[in-house]
Formats: structure tokens, sequence, C-alpha cells
């Protein structure tokens, strides 16, 4: 388990925050990183991260300087945002992980109204309400596999343990979850396979071998074609390939190495050329198949893919 020492802002005073859980929000495409604060039962959120969205801005030093500002400036003005700042360690864009400034969810919504415009409006809105969508629901469901013992008890690489997975996830969220659809469903113009012929389809993807990187590959690319449920496909069908490939070669996907629009063209042109996305997941393998980071991390980033432009 990984530790961190928060501090206040206004004190010298650390304080140890054991990091069960790492999470990563998307806001118009940049990341909001997040740890879970058990003792207290609360996330801390990075400060820069929002910075950025607020100010629209991807350069890390032009982030951290208008931050430096800023927070001057709320310090002369006695802003709750300043003492109600802490800090622990997150990953810094060297790679190395170092003391950044984080605010818990009240303290974030104070900083938006240091930002009076538009983006701070619409950026609040989707912060109050994104952990109470189907998908924040679900997500959070998602994270859960890691802790309970139902990952051990899924079938791997079956139809009916994806559908255990689907179940979990979307339990209580769909009145479909877990079921196999009865309807025939399409996106983009591209109709996945016919509800007539679901059932033997399903059948031959499930005796489809499984020995090697490319079977393992061939035979995820063969699920997504079929879309077996009316929807939920993606997020249920990754960790699926997940859990085969832990079982098979002790090996898993590190989603946050593979870009969503990148992700998103190669699955829909592996139904003619698989080659890309085989590319992108075999380039993004770990052996890191019990790491705890590695897992939660692969969560935000599936979720993300799903996630409308």
């Amino acid at each position: 388990m990984q530790i961190a020492y928060t501090k206040n802002q206004l004190s010298d005073n650390y304080r140890i925050i054991p990091m069960t859980k790492i999470s990563i929000r998307f806001y118009n495409d940049r990341e909001v990183r997040a740890v879970w604060d058990e003792e207290n039962s609360k996330w801390w959120f990075s400060v820069l991260d929002i910075v950025g969205v607020l100010n629209d801005q991807d350069d890390y030093q032009k982030n951290r300087n208008y931050w430096k500002y800023l927070k001057t400036k709320l310090k002369g003005e006695n802003s709750e945002v300043v003492s109600g700042t802490n800090q622990l360690k997150l990953l810094a864009p060297d790679g190395k992980r170092r003391l950044a400034d984080v605010l818990d969810y009240d303290g974030v919504l104070l900083l938006a109204k240091s930002f009076p415009n538009a983006r701070a409006m619409r950026f609040v809105e989707w912060f109050t309400n994104s952990d109470e969508t189907i998908d924040g629901k679900s997500k959070s469901k998602a994270y859960a596999i890691f802790e309970s013992s139902l990952i051990d008890n899924i079938e791997v690489g079956t139809v009916k343990g994806l559908q255990q997975i689907h179940a979990y996830l979307f339990g209580g969220l769909y009145d479909f979850a877990g079921q196999i659809r009865t309807v025939n469903i399409a996106k983009g113009g591209f109709q996945f396979a016919m509800v007539q012929f679901l059932p033997q389809t399903l059948a031959t993807i499930e005796q489809m071998s499984e020995t090697t990187f490319e079977e393992i590959a061939d035979k995820y690319v063969e699920m997504n074609i079929a879309h077996p449920f009316r929807e939920g496909n993606g997020r249920a069908t990754r960790i699926w390939l997940d859990l085969i490939l832990k079982k098979q070669l002790q090996k898993c996907v590190d989603w946050s190495k593979i870009d969503k629009n990148n992700y998103l063209n190669a699955m829909q042109k592996s139904v003619a050329d698989s080659s890309d996305i085989k590319r992108l997941l075999q380039s993004a393998l770990t052996d890191k198949i019990n790491d705890r980071e590695t897992f939660m991390k692969g969560i935000d980033y599936s979720y993300y893919y799903e996630q409308e432009e």
C-alpha cells in the first residue's frame, strides 16, 4: 500500500494518508487526479489539474505559476481555499512523486468560484454530478471488484464470465444487467451481431483458443463485434480481456498507455483489420497484474473511452 503525507498549508503538521484509492476523472479530455482519504472518507483533488481545467491550459509550468499567484492573492483575502489546502505526493510530469497541493470536495467548489467564467460554471456542474450518473455509480462498482472476492470467482474467457462482470458493473442501474440482449443494435452505421445468430456467435467465440497474445486479442475483437449487451459492452469486455491475459500470460493492459482516439479508431477498424488494436494492446502490456493502482487507473481510462465528446 502506498502512503501519502499531507501537510496543511497553515501548519507544519503532517498527516499520513494510506493511498488505498487513486482515481482519475476526465473533464474535456483533461485529467483531474484524486486520492481517497480513508480516515476522513473523502477524496482529495489535485489543485493544478483543476487550475488547468478552469484556465483551459495544458502547460504544467503555467498552471503552477498561476496557482502560485492565485494562492498568494487568496491568502491575502483570508480565503478558506488556502486554509483548506493540503499537500500530498502525486505523480509529476517527470515521473517522480512530488508534494502537490490538494483540495477536498468543498475546497474545489470554493476554488472554482475564483474563476468567474462560463467554463468554471460548466466544470462545477460536471464536478457535482459526475458521481451520480450511471457511469459514475458503475465506476464505483468497478473499483470494488478489485477488493471483492468476485474477481476470483469469475469464469475467465467464457460468456458466463462476461455476464458476471456486466451484472456486477450495472446491477441496479440497468434492468438488463448481465443479460444477453434480445434486440438488434448498431453504432456509427455498423450493425453488431444479429439477435437470431447471437447465441451461436457467442458459443463460437467462447471456444476460441487463448494460449497466445494473438489468439486472446482475436477473441477480444470478436466479442466486441458481437456486442452481447444493450449497453456497457466496452467497459465489461475490457475487464474480461484483462482477466484472460492475467490467467494465460500473467499480463494485463495498462489502459492509461493507450490514447482514447487511437483506441476507438483501432476498434472501429478491427472489424476488417485487427492489426492496429493488437499493436496498441501489446505495447501497453504490463506484468503488474496484482497492482491496485494499475487496476484503478485502468478502470478510469476504460470509462473515459466511453465518454461522449
